[in-house]
């Protein structure tokens, strides 16, 4: 297979914002930043929800004269500048965000459903967000020398106030793959999982490990299949909490599975017949389109059949 559709088709990429990573310890220009009248501010409560309107599928942004009289005392984290537009988060406790909803009514939306409704640049921004909170919500502490650690470069990095020593936001690679063999992909399903639903394999990039490593490694130690060769296909962020995919098509030598580490409860080799006829029956399940997964399936089965997964879905779900 080629190497697949660009990035933007995944769900939270395409983000258009410059990050102005270079301007991120130049306090005055931050100040200035955060008041003029254009700039907005993201709102998270303590659980990296976002803050919106009821019955509004879009942020709730803060003014920097709301912020100035609501939250002025809370720190905002930099995320970018987008149509001449400053853009920056407030990650707020318990008690700011109950004064925030008894001041503006507001509701909450969670990452999941929000990359399903917002637009491109909303869903991108909050997840963008949602990851640099998680970050500092758990980077307190200087993994060298145990000294506490302070925010700084408008939230992007964390500085040790003992031994001086710098934290910097971190994404965790792993890598989804869609195996293909003499006409059929392997998919697999966890015990816990909906009955019928089936995906990709996937899993975490290990140290010293390459990417191709990665894909061969976790596909014979998921399901005993070798593969012979893999090609990138696509990326996206994943910030539940902190992961990066990383999506290949892969090529195997042979049919054989044998589940070996347990991560699965059953792996089997699909024919886009099999995957047609089984969503029209109801019986197979395929991952939400805001997964990375599902666009792998749904590449792959265009390339095999033609065959577009998300008009097949649509069409079963009428019936």
């Amino acid at each position: 297979m080629d190497s697949g559709p660009p990035n933007a088709l995944n769900a939270f990429t395409g983000l258009e914002l410059d990050r102005v990573a270079e301007r991120r310890e130049d306090r005055s220009w931050l100040d200035a930043l955060e008041r003029e009248v254009g700039t907005r501010f993201l709102l998270l409560d303590p659980d990296t929800r976002l803050l919106v309107d009821s019955g509004v599928d879009a942020p709730r942004w803060l003014s920097p004269d709301e912020r100035q009289s609501l939250l002025a005392q809370v720190p905002a984290s930099l995320l970018g500048v987008a149509g001449n537009r400053g853009h920056f988060m407030l990650h707020l406790n318990a008690e700011q965000t109950e004064k925030v909803d008894a001041a503006l009514g507001t509701a909450r939306q969670d990452l999941r459903k929000a990359g399903r409704l917002f637009n491109a640049f909303d869903a991108g921004l909050y997840a963008y967000a949602s990851g640099l909170a998680h970050w500092q919500d758990r980077t307190r502490f200087c993994p060298r020398c145990g000294g506490p650690l302070q925010l700084v470069a408008a939230g992007h990095r964390a500085a040790c106030a003992r031994c001086g020593g710098l934290q910097f936001p971190r994404s965790d690679p792993a890598i989804i793959v869609i195996v293909e063999h003499q006409g059929a992909c392997l998919l697999g399903r966890q015990s816990s999982w909906p009955s019928g639903l089936y995906s990709t394999l996937a899993g975490f990039v290990e140290p010293g490990e390459s990417l191709e490593d990665a894909v061969r490694r976790e596909v014979f130690e998921e399901s005993g299949v070798k593969v012979t060769d893999c090609s990138y296909h696509s990326s996206q962020p994943w910030p539940f909490p902190a992961s990066l995919m990383l999506g290949f098509t892969a090529q195997a030598s042979a049919r054989g599975i044998e589940l070996r580490d347990g991560e699965l409860e059953h792996a089997d080799w699909f024919t886009p017949e099999q995957i047609v006829d089984g969503i029209e029956k109801g019986e197979l399940i395929t991952p939400s389109p805001l997964s990375v997964s599902c666009r792998l399936i749904e590449h792959w089965l265009r390339a095999r059949s033609g065959i577009e997964l998300a008009r097949l879905k649509a069409g079963a779900k009428q019936t």
